[in-house]
């Protein structure tokens, strides 16, 4: 199944996939309106939700509350050449979660497909057509 990527005005740029439209806009600092994250905001988002959807799984699997469950992803930035040099996942637990399970916890996290991606990143093929 294809992403379909269309301007929406502006800075504004969806993509179409699954029958969902994906809003992003820039901030106005970069010209934008600031309607929605910009592109690079969902790519942190992605990480993030994938870890969480895996550590969200695992504890349904051993009947674990996720009601207090948080899982809070930062990142540092090499100043001179604006790229991310770390992404740091947190996965914050409540007082009564089973410790046996902090480990296993944290591979599920570790499991996040995005993550696995960049990891081992496929080749990108960029093309134009008329």
């Amino acid at each position: 199944m294809d992403m379909v990527i269309v301007s929406a005005g502006g800075k504004k740029v969806n993509a179409h996939y699954k029958g969902f439209t994906i809003k992003t806009d820039q901030s106005k600092e970069y010209g934008g309106d600031e309607s929605a994250p910009e592109p690079f905001d969902m790519f942190l988002a992605s990480i993030g939700t994938c870890a969480g959807i895996n550590v969200i799984v695992f504890c349904q699997k051993h009947s674990i509350s996720t009601e207090k469950i948080k899982v809070i992803l930062s990142y540092e930035r090499n100043h001179k050449t604006r790229m991310i040099e770390k992404i740091k996942i947190e996965i914050q637990l409540p007082g009564d979660f089973p410790e046996k399970y902090t480990n296993a916890v944290i591979r599920s996290a570790n499991l996040c497909s995005v993550k696995r991606h960049m990891i081992n990143p496929p080749e990108f093929e960029v093309t134009a057509s008329v």
